[in-house]
């Protein structure tokens, strides 16, 4: 492998990013703070991972097999995938009247959404684990990629129409070319929340999940969906050419959005600042300040971290680390990895 896939595992302050040798999976946990929903931050280094991906791909000789073929969105937020757009951000540009910010954040949010649905234009599958609460920008996440993977009792729909708006970073466009214009126009103009079965009975949902079981249903998809990926890839290209999504759409609909959310009234605004503290509620700030002990622990896939670490350190849990107890960054054999996964 060389030096530009290295460059897609750097450390990162809210995406845990995992390498799973044996599927070639990249697996991107959002650990976002102090909301599970999307930050700044969130939204830089996703697409940071998408940009380093893409330059990899490039990098490869005409000969050189790609050591990439999935790329997993899922969340290390116990119960949440992600809770959408930062709400609290939104109302202070809106009371600020500051549209270029307005835009620039909307703008991240569809360039990345985009990259997901036509695959970062490459011979790869992008998939959503949702386990938990995907609303607002965070089901427009999960839709964008080519597979959702959903467990039950997990929940989606989009509440924006509760403050007076819309989704507008690729809802309208994702859903109407699955479920028709109408029932698109339905859903989001509803605010309701909607289970993961009823979401697979409508074909949203492509693999629904035993609660807990998400990841295993997910590495048993890429299992069956790698013994034909050459059709299945390609079929993911016919359907983007009969219907395909684009990114002048995406940033035409996302302006839109822009304009409407600038013309909410105050009680509009408090509307979104009483989901906002419905948000903090999802996740305990001062646990997670503390010692981030409410995420959820990665797979101990690949990591990819060779630059020099000085001790101590604290780890996940928030234990202090004296020395580094190892004897090697990754001392297992191939064949162990391979059962631990």
């Amino acid at each position: 492998m060389n030096k530009h896939f290295y460059q897609i595992f750097r450390d990162y302050q809210e995406i845990s990013v995992r390498y799973h040798e044996k599927s070639l999976s990249v697996w991107c946990y959002y650990k976002p703070t102090p909301r599970p929903c999307f930050s700044m931050t969130v939204l830089k280094e996703a697409l940071h991972i998408q940009q380093a991906i893409i330059k990899y791909f490039t990098s490869l000789a005409a000969n050189e097999t790609p050591a990439i073929r999935y790329l997993i969105q899922a969340s290390q937020v116990p119960g949440v995938f992600n809770l959408g757009g930062d709400l609290a951000l939104f109302t202070k540009l809106i009371a600020d009247r500051d549209r270029n910010k307005l835009l620039e954040y909307a703008t991240r949010c569809i360039d990345i959404c985009y990259l997901n649905a036509v695959n970062l234009r490459l011979p790869i599958t992008t998939i959503s684990l949702v386990q938990g609460a995907a609303l607002g920008g965070g089901f427009e996440s999960a839709l964008a990629s080519n597979v959702l993977i959903a467990e039950e009792g997990s929940e989606m729909g989009f509440p924006e129409i509760r403050f007076n708006l819309f989704p507008g970073m690729g809802a309208y466009s994702l859903l109407a070319r699955r479920l028709g214009m109408l029932a698109a126009e339905k859903m989001i103009t509803s605010g309701e929340i909607y289970s993961a079965r009823k979401l697979f009975q409508l074909g949203l949902v492509h693999e629904l999940a035993e609660p807990g079981k998400g990841r295993e249903a997910t590495e048993t998809f890429i299992r069956k969906h790698s013994r034909s990926s050459n059709g299945r890839r390609a079929l993911q290209r016919v359907q983007q050419r009969y219907h395909p999504i684009t990114y002048e759409e995406l940033k035409d609909i996302t302006t839109i959005w822009v304009d409407a959310a600038l013309k909410l009234k105050s009680s509009d605004l408090r509307m979104m600042e009483r989901l906002v503290k419905t948000q903090n509620r999802k996740v305990s700030t001062s646990d997670r300040q503390k010692k981030s002990g409410n995420l959820l622990r990665t797979p101990q896939d690949r990591r990819f971290l060779f630059q020099n670490i000085s001790f101590p350190l604290t780890d996940w849990s928030g234990n202090t680390i004296l020395s580094d107890r190892r004897k090697s960054h990754d001392r297992r054999s191939p064949q162990t990895r391979a059962m631990s996964h």
